[in-house]
């Protein structure tokens, strides 16, 4: 610990009028902190199978997002372009330099332009892939890293996200428990994604793109088969 450190840390205690911790209590507080203790989970968290996946799929378009229902990666390419057909958007897409998504076959659709890395501000679409997806809410869990930018997902207007039904758990608690499990630290950034951007500061009325993205377009691939028939 930095001495700036230790000093703030004891003013702090001393305004709380507490003294110095003793070995018992750091102790009980580094168990507490390496522990990870599950918090409460709601039972629309506790879904497991194909439940997982409708109540996932239900709430990314409650949240005023969209959702193409895919089979495989081979449909992938076609969903986005039909996406950007249906948004009168051209067909350029920013993706992130993913290893996940350049397994998609993406030149079966070779009028569809792919620039990969960093966004630029006048990029109007970016894909990114997500590293989970929360059937509680309809949330997408995004990691920061150099293979996923998180710029993609605040600055283009428009922000298609492809995700497996094999990557859905259930609830947050689920979430953390996956990353923690499949990253020895934690990223710099973890951003859960619910819905496009949206604010309803001004007068009370819902403005969409307030502080991101105006559109999220969610392309799940239903490869799960522990979730049975679709």
């Amino acid at each position: 610990m930095t001495e700036a450190r230790a000093q703030i840390l004891t003013s702090i205690r001393l305004a709380l009028g507490r003294g110095v911790v003793d070995a018992a209590t750091q102790q009980e507080l580094r168990a507490r902190l390496n522990g990870h203790r599950r918090n409460l989970v709601p039972a629309r968290g506790q879904v497991t199978g194909r439940q997982k996946v409708e109540d996932f799929a239900r709430m990314v378009e409650f949240s005023l997002a969209s959702i193409a229902r895919v089979r495989s990666v081979d449909e992938v390419p076609a969903a986005v372009t039909d996406y950007l057909k249906q948004q009168n958007l051209p067909a350029e897409i920013r993706m992130a330099p993913d290893k996940r998504l350049d397994a998609i076959p993406w030149g079966r659709t070779p009028l569809l332009k792919i620039a990969r890395g960093m966004p630029d501000p006048k990029d109007e679409v970016g894909l990114s892939g997500a590293f989970a997806g929360i059937a509680e809410t309809g949330t997408l869990m995004l990691v920061s890293g150099p293979d996923t930018p998180s710029t993609l997902n605040f600055l283009p207007e428009t922000h298609v996200v492809v995700v497996r039904a094999s990557e859905l758990v259930g609830g947050y608690e689920d979430a953390w428990t996956k990353l923690r499990a499949a990253m020895p630290s934690m990223p710099r950034t973890v951003n859960f994604i619910t819905g496009p951007s949206r604010s309803g500061d001004i007068e009370q009325t819902l403005q969409l793109g307030a502080h991101g993205p105006r559109r999220l377009h969610v392309v799940l691939i239903d490869d799960d088969p522990q979730a049975g028939p679709a």
